[in-house]
């Protein structure tokens, strides 16, 4: 096994996984149940005295953050002013909370151009710090952002994409190296998925007839939400990430997150 852990932090949910040539996929992959009542910072430390993959003695993790994410150009970046920016834009959020209590971490994503500002809980990074020598903190949606874009250049048809995620759909489209649109809906309901998309898909002008709906997680009441798709758009797919990644191995794994499977493809 490498020293490199992947912890995956999700709004109510919390997994491990790290690349084991000897595993019979590749990879460990070790979901942990998070309880409700405390914070995660709390729940991954307790972890580390149950998880077996966290005992194993890593030193390196990336962090898979599930935080609201602002999208900067590259060219309009100044980092000086991303904490003013970051505030500003989720001022209002549901997500916001107390900043006080928030580190603000960006990511330069060049084969976008552009710069991820998202935040992280000051109390969950102190258990990562205490326990590694070497983090890296990155937007969990960033793998599929990547791995996704690369599909846009398949055929002439513009492409809006869905990622159904801890009760959230992220909807993003690209104009050749750069986001056309991305944002973040709450879709626990199949109805809300349905009508975000739609309200998306006529807000950015696509053809109805020609251009592509790509559906990738868990979805809310997969079979309802494709069916109703269909209503309205001719062309929806649903990504099948056995054959969307090559037969990776690590697609075969039970329940193991769409952005992880993204990770590791790219690892």
């Amino acid at each position: 096994m490498n020293n490199r852990l992947t912890i995956r932090i999700g709004s109510h949910s919390m997994a491990f996984a790290a690349a084991d040539p000897k595993a019979v996929n590749g990879i460990v992959y070790e979901p942990y149940t998070a309880k409700s009542g405390i914070s995660m910072a709390a729940n991954l430390r307790e972890a580390f005295t149950k998880s077996p993959l966290l005992g194993q003695g890593f030193t390196l993790v990336q962090v898979l953050l599930d935080s609201p994410a602002l999208m900067v150009p590259i060219d309009e970046f100044h980092e000086e002013d991303i904490e003013k920016l970051y505030q500003h834009a989720f001022s209002s959020s549901q997500e916001a909370g107390d900043r006080k209590q928030e580190l603000i971490m960006h990511r330069v994503l060049p084969e976008l151009n552009v710069v991820a500002v998202f935040c992280v809980n000051k109390d969950l990074k102190l258990v990562i710090d205490d326990h590694f020598t070497d983090s890296i903190f990155i937007p969990l949606t960033q793998p599929v952002w990547t791995h996704l874009h690369q599909r846009s250049f398949t055929g002439s048809r513009q492409k809006l994409y869905a990622y159904f995620h801890d009760k959230k759909m992220e909807l993003f489209a690209f104009t050749q190296n750069r986001f056309k649109y991305v944002n973040t809906f709450h879709t626990a309901r199949a109805h809300d998925a349905l009508y975000f998309i739609l309200y998306v898909w006529k807000q950015l002008g696509f053809n109805h007839e020609t251009d592509e709906l790509h559906l990738a997680g868990t979805m809310p009441e997969e079979k309802w939400l494709t069916e109703h798709l269909h209503i309205y758009l001719q062309r929806v797919f649903v990504i099948n990430p056995t054959a969307d990644f090559g037969n990776l191995p690590a697609a075969r794994i039970k329940n193991m997150p769409y952005d992880l499977m993204a990770l590791y493809y790219k690892s």
